[in-house]
């Protein structure tokens, strides 16, 4: 095998590989004769061309370039920006370009082009096809404006003859449609015979008898028309003569023939000779031939007909790649007026008689044609779009192409036809500075044909060595506070070209303001003093660049650290820091971190904190700022802490600064309302029927030593007023009349009032007991203040009401009963002594409210004394529907100071009355404080136990009662809570601890000691 037929096997072998990455093809229909700037497609679009490099993700400007060759009058154009393709001022004739071949409606009147997409990364050849649809913009046309056609007188009626046909270059629709005869006379019709290929022949018919000694000639129109939008027509003058008898026309042996002839037969060939018989004799049977008028001008320019012979001899050079296909129509005519028909197909045969053509279009635009190539320009850079073509078919038409010799190109086979002429290795300009080859096209054919195209590249050198930084990264450090123009150090690159591309200046990136660079020495100064708690690192880029073209750069980086002075002062985040805290908040507890900072560096921002002026109430860690209580705070005793404290940093010298500190003490709602006004539990307020509603009949008043929320107190009466003959401010504690009392409201009226502070989220509360007594005067104190304490027995949730008359009148009855024993008489006695005793009270109750007006009445101690050397023991009830109070006698004289002990349950509707729940799982113990009142003294319990210890989280019991202290003239009451809020609170009492329950009833954690107390009848 020699060299050739190596090219001639490998190009074979690359024509059969198309690459499909970088070729494909678009088909698009337009309608033909279209304006300028009519959109045709858009090949991204189409294609779905992505703009992103697969290989690097980066995003690339696509350009689109139509390949054509120079001096080319496109018909369409491509955006070289959009890749969208338009028509141009270039006029798109169908006619016109696919003149010589005849197309039916089914073929396609087509033309193709090329269209490349740049940068190289992104290559790809797209073959676009362009099918031109017919419009209607021609007319058919008759071959001649005046047909004659020769009719024998004795044509039978409904005889046809031939008439020639219109031609119309559109097609399908838009060709011949429809013929008609104008002026025919009654004589003349017209019929249409549609031959296999689909062409239309008209026919004349006669319908009348013919005369030619009448009339020999009639002169009609012939009209043929398309069937395109708008419709266009022609019209022909037809002229019938009529003409003597023949009897008989010719006949050919063969009225379909079809021949081949290759297309190098010379001048002269016979193609083929026609015969064509006639049964007359004598002049009616000497036959001419005659080419028919469908035949193509074309055609006939080929072919000769010998009008005696009916030989068909070729009379010009034949070429089956502009006309591989010839129809020809004979007529065959005696003299008379229907000719025969005969129809020639001459189908040319190919032979090797052209060489390959190479269609060199370069994508690179060459300069004289010259392409000039970069050196840097990659491997597989497109230089040129090669198309080579045979007109010959089959073997004959096969081309294979290859490059002569070894060069760094290569073509790349991306149709059947094309090739892509591309660099398939780097070049180098230093090795080889220009080439010259040729590209060789050959067919397959016997003997082959070949042809050849020169090319020639000339590489251009390039400035393709950037200068080179001997460090990339170079690091400086300085001290702050520098002087101005302090030398740095000198930066230095090479660059390994020569010339004008070796020359280097040096530039300063952005972000070195701070610094000064010489542009030819690379010498870098300070240019400003630095100050490290500024800015404490630079970071900028120095630039090397070359003065090639186009010039090359680099850069290295630039790290210059500022060292750091003790020029800055330790710094508080606030002169004055406030911090906020509970009281009973326990010690050693946090309760600030005093905040600090140093602009300096290492040593130099190491802080330390000390208290200065501080009683050692507080600690200071010095490292972290935390300050811890070394008290336990009580707001009541003091609500404020004020200290300096001092930061000294670790510098030399070192430097210091310091800042004051006030820790402020948050109240605890710790402490109950305390009652001031009743001033004990057994006072009693007289209301005289005669008072009128809305009066003000007793004060309630209460003080909280706590403080905001914690100190507001609310009043409500939470038992005994169930007639609603009273009502209490919840604010001022006023209680009013709220009707005018009755004589059936006449007697002892106790009231519970509750007093709750609205302390978060836990309340505190007291509970009071306000007696009124209902009359007109309260001559017996003594008495009254017995019936207080008789219902002491009766629960608070019960009105005293139901059981104060069984009060008043147990002497009575007692009385009564020892009469009826004794003697019937003494009733009368007992009467008078009984109203004498009235009068005598009501004088007594008078001159008191003269003496004492409105104020609080206390029990006589004289008289209790008395009293109770009268009483008689007696046992409580021991079951009742509600539980009483058990009182146990106190042994100490004064008998106004008797405690009373016992735990009181309160109904529901009494507990509704609540403002809210108590959650003792999230409360403390409640204690009093040490300067409190100090309740364990009034207390005579025998019990070493305090008399009141609460125990939390018990449920109430039904069969407990609520504690009530009787308490004297010292304002001192028994503690309780309420459910107003959540806040929790706390106290500090040593003596005692009490508690309430979420029920609101008082529950005792040790055994209730309580004394039985013995009464004697009046």
């Amino acid at each position: 095998m020699n060299l050739r037929d190596f090219y001639l096997l490998a190009a074979l072998i690359a024509c059969l590989r198309l690459d499909s990455a970088i070729a494909q093809e678009l088909i698009y229909t337009i309608r033909e004769e279209l304006p300028e700037n009519v959109p045709i497609g858009n090949i991204p679009k189409d294609l779905n061309i992505s703009h992103i490099n697969a290989a690097t993700g980066t995003s690339a400007s696509l350009v689109y370039r139509l390949v054509s060759k120079a001096g080319d009058a496109p018909l369409v154009k491509v955006s070289s920006n959009t890749g969208e393709i338009f028509t141009t001022s270039n006029r798109i004739d169908r006619e016109k370009l696919c003149a010589g071949a005849s197309y039916a409606e089914e073929n396609e009147c087509f033309f193709e082009l090329e269209v490349v997409i740049l940068p190289n990364d992104f290559f790809r050849l797209i073959k676009i096809k362009i099918i031109v649809k017919d419009t209607n913009d021609n007319a058919p046309m008759f071959p001649s404006p005046v047909i004659n056609i020769s009719i024998p007188e004795n044509t039978l009626i409904n005889s046809r003859f031939p008439i020639p046909s219109a031609t119309d270059p559109d097609t399908g629709f838009n060709g011949v449609q429809h013929y008609e005869l104008l002026n025919g006379q009654s004589v003349f019709g017209l019929d249409i015979v549609e031959t296999p290929e689909g062409e239309k022949w008209p026919q004349l018919i006669v319908q009348q008898n013919l005369d030619r000694e009448q009339k020999d000639t009639y002169v009609m129109k012939i009209k043929v028309e398309d069937g395109g939008t708008p419709q266009k027509s022609s019209t022909a003058i037809l002229q019938v003569t009529v003409s003597d008898v023949n009897d008989n026309r010719p006949v050919f042996k063969e009225s379909q023939v079809e021949v081949h002839i290759p297309e190098n037969a010379p001048v002269g060939t016979s193609v083929i000779q026609l015969h064509a018989t006639d049964a007359d004799i004598g002049s009616n049977a000497e036959i001419r031939y005659i080419f028919g008028a469908q035949v193509a001008p074309a055609t006939k320019r080929f072919f000769a007909l010998n009008n005696t012979t009916g030989l068909i001899t070729v009379q010009r050079s034949l070429d089956r790649e502009e006309t591989a296909i010839h129809k020809v129509t004979v007529l065959a005519s005696d003299g008379s007026s229907t000719p025969a028909r005969a129809t020639v197909t001459i189908n040319v045969t190919d032979v090797n008689d052209n060489p390959p053509n190479i269609d060199l279009r370069y994508i690179i635009s060459p300069i004289n044609g010259t392409v000039y190539l970069s050196e840097k320009d990659p491997i597989n850079t497109k230089i040129a779009l090669i198309t080579v073509s045979d007109k010959d078919t089959d073997v004959n038409g096969k081309v294979i192409c290859f490059i002569e010799r070894e060069v760094p190109f290569h073509l790349k086979a991306v149709y059947d036809n094309q090739y892509l002429l591309e660099t398939s290795s780097l070049l180098d300009y230093e090795g080889t500075k220009e080439f010259s080859f040729k590209i060789v096209a050959s067919d397959s054919g016997k003997p082959s044909l070949n042809q050849t195209a020169l090319v020639r590249v000339k590489l251009e050198d390039e400035n393709d060595n950037p200068p080179i930084f001997s460090q990339p990264v170079i690091e400086l450090s300085v001290s702050e506070n520098n002087r101005h123009g302090l030398y740095l150090t000198t930066i230095s690159a090479t660059d390994e070209d020569s010339g004008k591309n070796a020359d280097i200046v040096y530039q300063l990136g952005p972000n070195a303001s701070f610094f000064d660079l010489d542009r030819k020495t690379g010498v870098l100064t300070a240019s400003r003093v630095f100050d490290r708690e500024e800015q404490e690192r630079f970071i900028f880029t120095v630039t090397a660049r070359d003065n090639g073209t186009p010039p090359l750069q680099s850069q290295a980086a630039v790290i210059v650290t500022v060292l750091d002075e003790n020029d800055n002062s330790p710094k508080f985040t606030h002169n004055h820091f406030q911090f906020f805290v509970s009281e009973n908040l326990p010690k050693y507890s946090t309760v600030g971190v005093i905040t600090v900072t140093d602009a300096d560096a290492g040593e130099n921002k190491a802080v330390t904190l000390s208290i200065l002026n501080d009683n050692e109430n507080f600690v200071l860690d010095p490292y972290s700022g935390v300050i811890k209580s070394n008290v336990s705070f009580d707001r009541e005793q003091q609500s404020s802490y004020t200290f300096d404290v001092k930061a000294v940093d670790g510098g030399q010298p070192p430097r210091s600064s310091t800042a004051k500190v006030t820790i402020n003490v948050m109240d605890v709602n710790d402490n109950s309302p305390v009652v001031i006004y009743p001033p004990s539990n057994t006072s009693f307020k007289l209301v005289p029927l005669s008072a009128i509603p809305g009066s003000v009949v007793a004060e309630v008043f209460a003080v909280d030593i706590d403080t905001g929320m914690n100190a507001e107190l609310k009043y409500t009466i939470v038992s005994g007023n169930n007639k609603g003959l009273f009502r209490i401010d919840p604010v001022t504690g006023n209680i009013t009349l709220e009707e005018k009392p009755t004589p059936n409201d006449v007697g002892l009226h106790r009231l519970v009032v509750n007093i709750s502070d609205l302390g978060y989220p836990k309340s505190l509360h007291t509970l009071v007991l306000v007696f009124l007594y209902v009359n007109d005067t309260a001559g017996n104190a003594s008495y009254i203040y017995d019936l207080i304490r008789r219902t002491m027995e009766t629960p608070l949730d019960r009105n005293i009401g139901d059981s104060s008359q069984p009060y008043q009148n147990e002497d009575y009855l007692t009385i009564m009963i020892a009469i009826v024993a004794g003697a019937m008489v003494v009733i009368v006695v007992i009467f008078v002594t009984v109203l004498v005793r009235c009068r005598h009270a009501s004088r007594f109750k008078a001159a008191q409210r003269s003496k004492q007006g409105a104020e609080w009445m206390s029990p006589n101690q004289e008289n209790k004394q008395n009293k109770k050397k009268k009483r008689k023991k007696r046992k409580s009830p021991k079951s009742s529907l509600l539980n009483f109070v058990t009182i146990e006698e106190s042994k100490p004289d004064d008998a106004v100071h008797e405690p009373i002990n016992g735990t009181i349950s309160l109904p529901a509707e009494l507990e509704e009355q609540s403002i809210g729940r108590f959650d003792w799982g999230t409360a403390p113990p409640t204690t009093f404080k040490p300067n409190s009142p100090d309740l364990a003294k009034h207390y005579k319990s025998a019990s070493p136990q305090s008399a009141f210890h609460l125990k939390p989280d018990t449920p109430v019991s039904v069969k407990k009662h609520h504690v009530i202290q009787e308490l004297p003239l010292d304002n001192t009451f028994v503690g309780g809570c309420d459910t107003l809020s959540k806040r929790s609170s706390t106290s500090s009492d040593h003596f005692s601890a009490s508690e309430c329950s979420s029920q609101g009833g008082f529950k005792t954690k040790g055994p209730l000691h309580t004394r039985q107390c013995s009464q004697s009848s009046p």
